[in-house]
């Protein structure tokens, strides 16, 4: 009782000469730690429909959501109709989220990775690979421009792009066949995802490089199951990386769930400190690292929940997709705070490993005015 007289006071004190209110514990709980590692994917297109995501919310302080125009599992729209819905969608989260606010994550590449759709409402897009043909920088960014001033006017704070991957595989499944990639030269690359980059910038929109180390080369799709690049991959997949994984707070790096034995004869890049370390240490990368979505087929067929968190946190990656998109399973945000909080607890992830990529997905919420 008595304590509890003396922190009233001393609130009291420090409002009256501040006029702020102290915090009563300034070090985040693991479960606030863990819950702000995860984006996640849910269905609804109102607050009222998307009971699974707001309950979470009521939860857990979780880093962000993500939204799909198309649930894959049902074969039925999911979070986007019109700008006025999905603005309304968004407002609606963040209320529910309180502080810090939710990263509200999309891909928006344009192409075939659309969103959103000009028959929402939303402006046309074209794939990375018209404008690598165009050859006309100023024509990327000026439709990065209209599509990044759009997702800011929703309250969309982090796109999943641009793709740096090389298009050493015209037909790969997941790359070249969806014209994702600018070219196969990564001048071509570099020059087109920098005008992309930038217009994100004049928005205060996060943008991702993806997908570390190189995608380009692959003849199968992570989404379905092991994909191998050791025979295909080669280093000059890592120039776009080297040039662009700068200093910049609002730029992450995406890992792709790709395995190539000249980084680890174990483990795809997203689950090895090898392939990370490349990044960080090679690259010199500082900045959030998220993971390709962990429902994928590369992921779930070969490690469950709980080794898939150990292995990627101790690797190095920092923020985790969860779409619930290929599969769903409303209960992964509870799973996952619940097994990083243990493996914590039982010295499988290192204290600081935690705090390090809480503290860096912190750093990107700062640099949003998101606070944390």
């Amino acid at each position: 009782m008595r304590r509890r007289l003396r922190r009233t006071f001393i609130a009291a004190f420090v409002l009256a000469i501040t006029g702020c209110h102290p915090q009563e514990d300034p070090s985040p709980t693991l479960e606030d730690q863990a819950a702000q590692l995860l984006i996640l994917g849910f269905r609804g297109k109102t607050i009222d429909d998307a009971q699974v995501i707001t309950e979470s919310l009521g939860r857990h302080k979780l880093g962000g959501v993500i939204l799909f125009d198309r649930d894959v599992e049902l074969g039925t729209d999911r979070n986007i109709e019109s700008p006025a819905q999905v603005r309304s969608l968004i407002a609606g989260l963040q209320r529910q989220a309180g502080s810090p606010r939710l990263l509200v994550a999309i891909d928006q590449e344009g192409g075939f990775v659309d969103r959103l759709k000009s028959r929402y409402g939303f402006p046309q897009t074209h794939s990375a690979k018209y404008f690598g043909d165009l050859g006309d920088p100023a024509a990327t960014y000026a439709e990065a421009d209209v599509t990044t001033a759009t997702l800011a006017d929703l309250g969309i704070n982090l796109n999943f792009a641009p793709v740096v991957d090389l298009d050493v595989n015209p037909s790969s499944p997941a790359i070249g066949a969806r014209e994702r990639s600018y070219s196969a030269d990564p001048a071509v690359v570099i020059e087109h995802a920098t005008q992309v980059i930038e217009a994100h910038r004049e928005h205060g929109v996060a943008t991702a490089l993806k997908h570390f180390p190189g995608h380009g080369s692959a003849t199968a799709d992570s989404h379905v199951g092991f994909v191998d690049v050791s025979s295909t991959w080669s280093d000059v997949e890592l120039e776009p990386f080297v040039a662009l994984a700068g200093p910049d707070p609002l730029q992450l790096v995406m890992t792709a769930h790709l395995y190539n034995s000249r980084f680890d004869p174990n483990y795809p890049a997203t689950l090895s400190a090898a392939t990370i370390g490349v990044l960080r240490e090679h690259i010199g990368f500082r900045g959030v690292v998220v993971s390709d979505d962990m429902q994928m087929g590369a992921i779930t067929q070969y490690y469950g929940l709980e080794r898939a968190l150990e292995l990627s946190i101790n690797a190095g990656v920092d923020l985790f997709i969860f779409a619930n998109n290929l599969v769903y399973e409303p209960d992964v945000a509870d799973r996952a705070v619940v097994a990083i909080v243990q493996m914590v607890e039982d010295g499988r992830i290192p204290r600081q490993k935690l705090r390090a990529a809480y503290d860096r997905v912190c750093g990107l919420k700062v640099a949003l005015k998101l606070a944390c």
